[in-house]
């Protein structure tokens, strides 16, 4: 059974499987980072992408899409139905990629994952079988992040083209938008952009509660707290009936005119 090296990087080894058009693609036991690269690479391709079966493990599932940059274009993916995400117990099975007629094992070394692969009919088939039974047994995993495609459109159409692009600029520069304390997430990026561009609160948060980013309440709490920080703050603007609405600004004059990068840098210091 010959077996040689796919590729130096989960990219690449996407990428080259991908590339020969596998129609299906079982991806078994991924790590949280695997599953990043593996959904930036799908949402980039711009051939046909495979019907990706991912089997993961719960935990690292839930990690993983903690991040809403990942859990978003996931999301997108998901919509288009070019993946579907479920849980089994993975303790059994080795981090690997599976096609009908491919199975390429995933081995780090350092900072390095190579993808080692066999050209063994029979193994081929076999792996296949196996991997086909567990999503047979497997449990579906729901993302409750909304896709990134949708979250584009409807702030632009709701909040504004500026909005949308602040949005789309302060993601752009961050490596991830946690959920979890350890980066800005959904929520915390979509009022800096909306108080960049002073918007009312009471639009932000019905925007976001509608599509799904996070519920009003959870938007209330978050804009506090960037209160409390000295990133963000807020006026009263008077309506015919009813309290009065806030408006949001930067707390910082400063930063009005910065780019988004350092307004997420910003925002990633004191949040840190």
């Amino acid at each position: 059974m010959s077996q040689n090296l796919l590729g130096e990087s989960v990219d690449a080894v996407v990428r080259t499987i991908f590339d020969d058009d596998p129609g299906e693609l079982f991806v078994v036991n991924p790590s949280g980072e695997t599953i990043g690269e593996l959904v930036d690479v799908a949402n980039a391709y711009e051939g046909e992408v495979p019907s990706i079966r991912l089997l993961g493990d719960e935990r690292t599932l839930k990690d993983v899409t903690d991040d809403f940059l990942v859990a978003s274009t996931a999301a997108t993916l998901v919509e288009d139905d070019a993946l579907e995400l479920r849980t089994v117990d993975c303790n059994a099975r080795s981090s690997m990629l599976v096609t009908a007629d491919r199975t390429v094992a995933l081995v780090k070394v350092g900072r390095l994952v190579g993808g080692i692969t066999t050209d063994d009919a029979e193994f081929a088939e076999t792996a296949y079988d196996a991997v086909a039974d567990d999503w047979e047994d497997s449990e579906p995993f729901t993302l409750r992040t909304p896709a990134i495609d949708r979250v584009r459109q409807t702030l632009d159409a709701k909040l504004g083209t500026d909005v949308k692009a602040d949005f789309q600029a302060i993601l752009a520069s961050m490596e991830n938008a946690r959920g979890d304390g350890d980066g800005l997430d959904g929520v915390t990026v979509s009022l800096l952009a909306a108080a960049k561009n002073r918007e009312l609160f009471y639009d932000i948060s019905k925007w976001g509660e509608d599509v799904g980013v996070a519920s009003k309440a959870t938007f209330s709490r978050t804009k506090t707290k960037l209160e409390d920080l000295g990133l963000i703050d807020t006026e009263k603007v008077p309506i015919d009936i009813g309290r009065p609405r806030l408006r949001l600004k930067l707390a910082d004059d400063r930063l009005e005119d910065a780019p988004p990068a350092e307004l997420a840098n910003a925002a990633q210091s004191v949040l840190s």
